[in-house]
C-alpha cells in the first residue's frame, strides 16, 4: 500500500517543559545533534511519504524558519496554524480535523510532533503500520507499546480481539483507564494511519477527558459502526521517546548522544566516570 501524506500535530503548549519552552517549541528542542521535529520528518520520509502537513500555532514560527533551510530532501511541507481561542474544545482530534482539506479524501499518517520512534532495523514501525493497514483494509491502524500496568492511566489503552500478537484487531480502546479497569497494558504509541472517514467521526466526537476532543473517542465511534481498527506493536528493538516532559526528554538526549558515531564513545566514558 502507498500512502502519500502525513500530518504532524505540533500545536501543544509544552507546559510540562517550562521554562525551556518559553523560548522555543518542544518540537525544536535538541536531541543529540538534531531537533525533535527533524527525526520525525526523517521517519516519515523513510516511509516514502513526500507531502507533509505540520499543524502549529503562531508561537511556533521557529519550526517553519528551521525547516525552510533544513527540510528533508524532496519533501513538500505545508503548515496550518491552529488558532487558540478560550473555551473551545481542543485536543488531538481537533488538530487532526484541520487536515481534512490536505488529506483530500486520501488515507494519511499521523505522527505526533513530540514523540520520536527509534528503530533498530529497516523494517521500522511506520512502514509496518502502512503495510498492515493495506493488508487488513483497516479504517484506522494504531501503534501500541507495552507499559507497566501502573502507568496505564496516562494513555489510551487497547482491548485486543486476540492477545499476544504483533498485529491485532481492536475490540475497543479506552482513554486513560484506572489500572483495575484497563483491558490490557498496550498503550497508544504516537503513530496512526487513517482512512478519510475519520473526519466524519471526529465531527461527531464530543468533548471528553479534560474537556478536549480525544482522538481515542473518535476511534471508538469508528469501532461502534463496525469499521475495522488494527494495532501494531513496537518491537523489542524499537523505543518511543516522549518529549512532552523532562523525564522523556532527558532519556532521549542521553540515548541519542550515547549512540553518536563521533562522540558517543567519549560521552559514554564520561558518564561512566561520574
Amino acid at each position: 500500500m502507498t500512502i502519500r501524506k502525513a500530518v504532524i500535530p505540533a500545536a501543544g503548549m509544552g507546559t510540562r517543559l517550562l521554562p525551556l519552552t518559553k523560548s522555543q517549541p518542544k518540537e525544536m528542542l535538541p536531541v543529540g545533534r538534531k531537533p525533535v521535529i527533524q527525526y520525525i520528518l526523517e521517519e516519515v520520509r523513510s516511509a516514502g511519504i513526500e507531502h507533509i502537513l505540520i499543524i502549529t500555532t503562531q508561537s511556533k514560527r521557529s519550526i517553519e524558519d528551521f525547516l525552510e533551510v533544513n527540510a528533508v530532501s524532496s519533501s513538500e511541507i505545508y503548515y496550518i496554524r491552529q488558532t487558540i481561542k478560550p473555551g473551545l474544545p481542543y485536543g488531538l482530534a481537533y488538530a487532526i480535523s484541520l487536515a481534512k482539506g490536505f488529506a483530500d479524501n486520501e488515507p494519511f499518517v499521523v505522527c505526533l510532533g513530540d514523540c520520536i520512534i527509534k528503530s533498530g532495523s529497516s523494517d521500522f514501525l511506520l512502514k509496518r503500520m502502512i503495510e498492515s493497514h493495506g493488508e487488513h483494509k483497516a479504517s484506522a491502524t494504531i501503534a501500541f507499546e507495552e507499559v507497566p500496568i501502573e502507568e496505564v492511566s496516562k494513555y489510551g489503552i487497547a482491548k485486543p480481539h486476540i492477545t499476544g500478537l504483533e498485529e491485532f484487531q481492536l475490540n475497543d480502546i479506552v482513554e486513560k483507564p484506572r489500572k483495575e479497569d484497563a483491558p490490557s497494558n498496550l498503550a497508544v504509541a504516537a503513530r496512526y494511519v487513517f482512512e478519510p472517514e475519520i473526519f466524519s467521526y471526529i465531527k461527531q466526537t464530543q468533548p471528553g477527558l479534560g474537556g478536549e476532543l480525544q482522538i481515542t473517542d473518535s476511534i471508538r465511534l469508528l469501532l461502534k459502526d463496525n469499521h475495522p481498527v488494527w494495532g501494531v506493536r513496537l518491537r523489542e528493538d524499537e523505543t518511543r521517546y516522549d518529549i512532552g516532559g523532562f523525564a522523556g526528554y532527558f532519556k532521549a538526549f542521553f540515548d541519542f548522544s550515547a549512540s553518536d558515531e563521533e562522540f558517543g564513545e567519549e560521552f559514554r566514558k564520561y558518564v561512566s566516570e561520574q
